[in-house]
């Protein structure tokens, strides 16, 4: 997509974010699978936009830093009730990590897939593994990648209301793994607003090897972070990634 760039995406749906997507999974959940998994901390959340997730896992008494590109989307974490004990940080994945270390860090709902390329896929585990305590963890939730999904282009229609539409345009590239799309924004008193994505999608066995290749090894891995077992029709998963002779 021409112009695209890491902080599009946050930029482009920072304003709507918790509107039209706060209900995407369980947050009680996730944090207190989180919460187990680190024991006692620091967390980085990378991805953190708005603070979904980030928010109620620091109000366990952990440590929570937040990395991410959209400067917009750390403004609506800051402006929030708790926002101000998440350590923000402005930067992308790969080169702006913070130096931890950590004994936690993890990437939420598909967001490790913004990354588009393998190489930058594969750089953020390097650049992980390098973050970790000897006994911490890397844990990604992210889609399974659908083979018989039929690629090419679509539109539907997100939402209607009296003053307002919400029409989505994708498309997919199953050679690249490669989807992206615009959700179009229409309203009464707006006109029209556009709001890019993009994403480069990856099989779990993939991120096994990419994990593999930063010195780390799958550990667990569920369908969602209510600890629902994996199996070969699981839509989703959540992986827990961690050193070979961790704890």
């Amino acid at each position: 997509m021409r112009g695209y760039h890491d902080a599009s995406y946050g930029d482009g749906f920072a304003d709507v974010y918790d509107e039209w997507y706060h209900d995407i999974s369980d947050v009680e959940a996730t944090t207190a699978t989180l919460a187990a998994i680190v024991g006692t901390g620091p967390v980085l959340e990378l991805g953190v936009g708005t603070g979904r997730l980030a928010i109620p896992l620091a109000a366990t008494g952990l440590a929570v830093h937040g990395l991410d590109t959209s400067a917009r989307m750390l403004e609506q974490l800051a402006a929030k009730p708790g926002g101000a004990q998440v350590h923000a940080h402005l930067g992308d994945m790969v080169n702006d990590m913070p130096a931890g270390p950590f004994g936690l860090v993890f990437v939420a709902y598909n967001t490790f897939f913004s990354l588009l390329t393998p190489e930058r896929q594969a750089a953020c585990f390097a650049a992980t593994a390098q973050r970790l305590v000897a006994d911490g963890a890397f844990v990604i939730e992210a889609f399974v990648p659908d083979p018989h999904h039929d690629p090419g282009s679509g539109v539907s229609v997100r939402s209607v209301t009296a003053d307002r539409v919400v029409l989505s345009v994708s498309t997919f590239d199953a050679d690249a793994q490669r989807a992206e799309g615009q959700y179009v924004d229409i309203t009464e008193a707006g006109g029209v607003r556009l709001r890019p994505w993009a994403v480069r999608w990856a099989t779990p066995a993939q991120l096994d090897a990419m994990a593999g290749a930063a010195g780390l090894t799958l550990a667990e891995r569920w369908e969602s972070f209510d600890r629902t077992m994996f199996g070969p029709d699981s839509p989703r998963h959540v992986s827990v990634y961690r050193f070979a002779n961790g704890v």
